[in-house]
């Protein structure tokens, strides 16, 4: 079976996959993962084959995040361009050769594609985007919550409505492949009727499973990201890590972006005024005081277990990692479900000195592994895709 993964995003929303893949790879499939390009490494590292997508996501962040300051109606026009771009690598990157796709929240233009082409898809999900009363729209502005129908609606009218910069691209796309038109409602009517199935990598011993999802929504546990293979930390990392007690990660994903030194400098005036030392992943790598290292692209699993305590911005790929039992999240509407509903917290102390971390008590403790779930029955996720055909 010929399975093609299309993880549209950040570094976030791929690393992940790349666990997925391999297993899937080990059960006898051929796995491609469709990415942009600057997470091949990613892929390949774990002996995937990649396929790429083009486009860039950053600059799509709001300007606060990293991303391109620019009037409204520009940053709708590059979200157009963006989709237009997204649309066609996954085109692409499934005429190269694919019997099953497992989409993303990102590549639900992929849905389109499978059936253009006569083969079954299914959702592989980070965020728990499908409607519920339990909490707003994850994707959403929304902070609180509008009640279980306001919840509900909102979270159906973020599906059947389309953004403006979004609005025309499914459109051309289902011209594109010889599909008949059809309106964004109708094809979120459609799948919800068809139960399109969706498997989501988080682990309900973070976030429950919503008692009111329909069939087909499950929640299977977290999909670790493959390690590259033949990999070793730096020695400059070992050395560090040697050096003293247990640091404090600092880590802003993708999101660092043209202020990473900002940002950077922010935690190490927390860290000093807190009497801690850190590991920061800020966009700014090497020694940066004699207390505090910044790193490139390390795997989370190997270094969460090494700290005292991990800040970091909640993405998707992020969160889903083993980490200590103290940690701190502060961004990322996935993030404000799991620390409302079982997420340990552990305030790090803020730059004007506010806060004390506990974690300076704690450097000593064995780290406590967060009890999560894994997906290990690669066949399972075939059998959904396929439904009553064979998963081999």
């Amino acid at each position: 079976m010929r399975v093609l993964i299309v993880g549209v995003g950040t570094r976030g929303d791929v690393a992940p996959y790349t666990g997925l893949g391999v297993r899937l790879r080990d059960a006898g499939h051929e796995v491609a993962i469709a990415c942009h390009r600057p997470h091949a490494a990613l892929v390949t590292g774990a002996g995937l084959e990649h396929r790429d997508i083009p486009g860039d996501p950053l600059p799509l962040l709001p300007a606060g995040k990293g991303g391109a300051r620019v009037p409204l109606p520009a940053k709708l026009a590059m979200f157009a361009e963006y989709a237009g771009q997204v649309c066609d690598g996954i085109v692409r990157a499934a005429a190269a050769g694919a019997d099953v796709l497992l989409l993303n929240v990102a590549a639900a233009a992929g849905q389109h594609v499978a059936e253009a082409m006569g083969v079954p898809s299914m959702g592989v999900h980070l965020q728990p985007v499908a409607p519920t009363g339990d909490f707003p729209p994850v994707m959403s502005v929304l902070r609180r919550s509008l009640g279980r129908w306001g919840n509900r609606t909102a979270a159906r009218l973020a599906f059947a409505v389309p953004s403006p910069a979004n609005a025309g691209s499914a459109k051309e796309l289902r011209a594109r492949l010889g599909l008949p038109p059809i309106s964004s409602r109708e094809a979120y009517r459609r799948r919800e009727a068809a139960r399109w199935p969706v498997l989501h990598g988080f682990s309900p011993a973070l976030l429950p499973r919503p008692a009111d999802w329909r069939d087909g929504l499950e929640v299977t546990g977290y999909w670790w990201p493959a390690r590259p293979a033949g990999w070793r930390p730096d020695p400059l990392l070992s050395d560090f890590l040697a050096a003293g007690p247990a640091p404090v990660f600092v880590g802003l994903g993708s999101q660092a972006g043209p202020r990473a030194e900002h940002y950077t400098d922010l935690a190490l005036r927390a860290l000093r005024r807190a009497g801690l030392r850190g590991v920061l992943q800020t966009g700014v790598p090497g020694a940066l005081d004699d207390d505090a290292l910044g790193v490139g692209d390390v795997p989370h699993d190997w270094l969460f277990p090494r700290m005292a305590a991990v800040a970091q911005h909640c993405g998707s790929g992020t969160a889903t990692l083993p980490s200590p039992g103290r940690g701190a999240a502060y961004d990322g509407g996935t993030a404000r479900l799991c620390t409302r509903h079982r997420a340990a917290s552990c305030r790090v102390a803020s730059a004007d000195g506010t806060a004390r971390s506990r974690a300076s008590r704690s450097t000593a403790a064995r780290p406590v592994w967060v009890v999560s779930h894994y997906c290990r029955d690669a066949a399972r996720i075939m059998r959904l895709a396929l439904g009553p055909r064979s998963a081999s």
